[in-house]
């Protein structure tokens, strides 16, 4: 569909309708008498194919537990590696090894930070590292083939669910759920001891995990439920001494937070999917299914040579590029665990990828776009493109032609994480401060290319 508006317009009437701060200051000026058209293109055919996403670093401190068969999405399952952060001062002046009492092992998941039932009792089984972790480390991390636990030997172990059944009502107002697991008490005598004798080896995670590479924690009994858990603390408990109201000697119970999952330790999500034969049936018969965590991609090929030859064509040399933007109709694929759309998809050049990701880049609104989830209108949609254009029409000029690769992009699922800058009273500013592959619960979803729309706005002058 083309759309074709003409008015009279002043600059400045121009400037307020185009938003544009790239015009030449000649193009301005020719603009001031003559008549300028808004053209409006639509009509634009987008393609894509679906390609393997199956290798993907975390790159967050979130952990996954648990394994699920889903029809219409298929198996997965996750379990984790990680290190600690070690205090770096921590104030037991008066206590000896004899004090400590026990060291539990703490997850803590958001209420419904999960997928499958809640109710299902699902066990854990944790396993002391032999080794440190490789970095990079990626999702297809295998901790058997690389030999760095001992099978034989778990240190600790809990069946657990993720519900507040039978717990106290103080319990169940709370906006987290825990699984608390004993690990062993001569584990916390030994990292208390380490710290005594040589507080050096908690002066740095490098430094920790020399003496204390970490764990691994696997699913071992049950199925039917993924759990995203977004805080691993180990807590050491020990005591001191005291009296009670009558001069007795007591012991004072009191509890410390030691050793934590940070950003800035190694840890990983180790995660195996299986997909099921209707959703692959579906990515053979071309449809662009998007798979996550660590499924599949949809790569896709922008119509830039078409939109720049539509451009060409009708602006006759003398005209202002308004607004490029994207929008694709998304579908919530059947199955029987409400596995939603994955909540947001960067759109980058698939030559970029592995850097973006890498050096930790954020979305430059040149190369590389992000965009949410509507779930009322179920699709997803990139606006601001205008600026990608802007520098392909240059490279266009410049050389008569565009390399391939500078169309091709990748959709993939990821997390973004936001801050808040406050500037005053009413005045707040929010930015993206990460953005990390999506590695949380199951998503899944399939974009509908073929309804998609790239909408082309720009104003050209005409004569009389």
């Amino acid at each position: 569909m083309k759309l074709y508006a003409a008015m009279i317009l002043p600059v400045a009437a121009l400037s307020l309708l185009t938003g544009c701060k790239d015009t030449t200051e000649d193009i301005g000026s020719s603009l001031v008498t003559d008549k300028s058209e808004v053209v409006i293109e639509d009509s634009f055919t987008i393609a894509g194919r679906v390609v393997d996403n199956t290798k993907v670093q975390s790159r967050t401190i979130t952990e996954i537990l648990g394994t699920i068969n889903a029809d219409g999405y298929g198996r997965f399952s996750s379990d984790f590696v990680t290190q600690f952060m070690p205090a770096q001062n921590i104030a037991l002046p008066e206590v000896t090894v004899d004090d400590i009492d026990s060291l539990n092992l703490v997850l803590t998941m958001p209420i419904g930070a999960f997928v499958g039932d809640s109710v299902a009792p699902m066990g854990l089984e944790v396993f002391r590292l032999t080794k440190a972790l490789p970095y990079p480390i990626y999702s297809d991390f295998d901790p058997v083939a690389d030999e760095c636990f001992d099978p034989s030997r778990p240190i600790a172990s809990k069946i657990y669910a993720v519900n507040a059944l039978g717990q106290t009502d103080s319990v169940k107002k709370l906006s987290y759920r825990q699984v608390s697991v004993k690990l062993p008490l001569s584990l916390g005598r030994e990292l208390f001891t380490l710290y005594r004798d040589n507080p050096s080896a908690y002066a740095s995670p490098t430094a920790f995990a020399k003496h204390f590479p970490g764990i691994y924690v696997r699913n071992s009994y049950g199925s039917g439920r993924v759990t995203r858990f977004e805080s691993v603390v180990m807590r050491m408990h020990y005591h001191t001494m005291g009296t009670d109201d009558d001069g007795k000697e007591v012991k004072v119970p009191q509890a410390g937070t030691y050793y934590a999952v940070t950003p800035v330790v190694i840890t990983n999500n180790n995660i195996s999917y299986t997909m099921a034969e209707s959703l692959s049936r579906r990515i053979d018969d071309g449809e662009a299914v998007i798979v996550a965590p660590a499924g599949r991609d949809v790569e896709l090929t922008f119509p830039l040579l078409d939109v720049i030859k539509s451009y060409k064509d009708r602006s006759e040399g003398m005209a202002v590029i308004n607004s490029l933007s994207m929008v694709i109709p998304a579908e919530e694929i059947e199955n029987d665990y409400d596995i939603a759309p994955p909540s947001q998809l960067l759109m980058l050049l698939s030559k970029n990828k592995e850097d973006f990701f890498a050096n930790n880049e954020i979305t430059d609104d040149v190369t590389s776009f992000v965009a949410a989830y509507n779930a009322a209108d179920n699709c997803y949609t990139f606006s601001g493109l205008r600026s990608y254009l802007l520098r392909m029409l240059d490279e266009y000029d410049k050389n008569g032609a565009v390399d391939a690769a500078d169309y091709t992009f990748t959709l993939t699922p990821v997390t973004v994480s936001t801050e808040t800058n406050s500037s005053g009273y009413y005045s707040t500013t929010t930015y993206i401060s990460a953005i990390t592959p999506y590695v949380l619960t199951p998503a899944m979803t399939a974009l509908n290319l073929k309804e998609a729309k790239l909408t082309f706005t720009f104003t050209k002058q005409t004569v009389d």
